[in-house]
């Protein structure tokens, strides 16, 4: 339970810390995945760590305890290998969606 918990705080500040988006003048929409159809293979990465983040923050909503873990997973490169794998899991899904951007 230590090590998912730890996954999940790992990737949690790994794409929060990568991936903010400061100067976007356009107010997100509470819907962050209306398709999966996506116009590039780099939206679609997007929209994987996305997907990833937001199931992370629905599933541990403590920030103290994302905290906590953080000093589990900097000492363990598994961790790391398993946040990659579940982005890696989404992004399957959307290229598959997109016909792999074949047309």
């Amino acid at each position: 339970m230590k090590k998912l918990i730890a996954i999940i705080a790992f990737v949690t500040v790994t794409l929060l810390s990568g991936h903010a988006i400061a100067d976007d003048p356009a107010p997100k929409s509470s819907d962050y995945m209306p398709s999966l159809i996506t116009a590039t293979p780099l939206e679609g990465r997007m929209l994987a760590i996305t997907i990833v983040r937001k199931t992370i923050g629905t599933i541990q909503r403590d920030s103290e305890v994302k905290q906590r873990v953080r000093t589990i997973y900097a000492e363990d490169p598994m961790m790391l290998m398993r946040a990659v794998e579940l982005v890696s899991l989404e992004f399957k899904i959307i290229a598959e969606a997109n016909n792999y951007w074949r047309k």
